[in-house]
């Protein structure tokens, strides 16, 4: 499995275009297994269930208003957050038939998420809080507060693995999702947004990276390498159908 650590691309749309173009390669076999943590600008990542909300048109508002610039991601779930204190996360696996291992994969990845945020001493546990923003089974959470989410998307031939991990600015996170869940009609509690220098303050993107690459040798699954240029073009060309229309 190929290890792509990735910095963030100004071009609007683009982050989220490649990792649409890199699990498409890997499931018409033309790019290995491949786990890319990248950064990223100011993101709000909208999921099909808030595009067909009566409030989508609000909530991009807004998240431009906020200056954010609002995402249509791969994965399902609710609005998530993206900004310079956080990290994201593609895990793109080619498999005959995706369907079959979602909870597998699911599992594996918090599992994994969570020993690394132990690694670096926070006292991390996989579960949905109550009343947390984008809830779901695989959340990965700091006492109260979250720190991880994760969703997925199945393509022919394989599946993307995707989501952030709030190393630190939770509470940045909870300002823009006040408005947005408020146009979208969704009840949450926003002191569930944390991050994970709320318990081991200094901690930089660089050590939860470390962390997990760590984790990821220690699975005996992945080798360093950088995306190929081709990957990123194909990216850039799936890039603005990713960026949500003006409203």
């Amino acid at each position: 499995m190929l290890i792509a650590l990735d910095d963030a691309h100004p071009e609007p749309g683009l982050d989220t275009g490649i990792s649409h173009a890199l699990v498409r390669a890997v499931g018409e076999g033309r790019m290995p297994d491949t786990f890319r943590i990248h950064t990223t600008g100011r993101i709000v990542a909208f999921g099909r269930q808030d595009r067909l909300a009566d409030g989508y048109p609000a909530a991009v508002r807004a998240t431009r208003n906020g200056g954010y610039l609002p995402i249509e991601r791969l994965a399902g779930g609710r609005a998530a957050v993206f900004h310079e204190g956080t990290l994201a996360f593609s895990w793109a696996t080619a498999t005959e038939e995706p369907r079959a291992g979602i909870t597998e994969r699911f599992t594996a990845l918090s599992e994994m998420m969570a020993a690394a945020f132990r690694d670096v001493g926070a006292d991390a546990r996989v579960g949905e809080l109550p009343g947390e923003y984008c809830p779901g089974a695989y959340s990965v959470g700091v006492g109260s507060r979250k720190v991880m989410g994760v969703g997925q998307r199945l393509v022919r031939g394989a599946a993307h693995v995707g989501g952030v991990i709030v190393v630190d600015g939770g509470r940045r996170i909870a300002d823009i999702l006040r408005p947005v869940y408020a146009a979208l009609g969704i009840a949450w509690d926003p002191e569930t947004a944390g991050d994970l220098c709320d318990t081991v303050p200094n901690l930089t993107l660089q050590d939860v990276t470390d962390a997990l690459v760590a984790r990821l040798d220690a699975l005996g699954r992945g080798e360093r390498g950088e995306l190929p240029n081709w990957l990123v073009a194909e990216g850039r060309a799936l890039a603005a159908a990713h960026v949500a229309p003006a409203a």
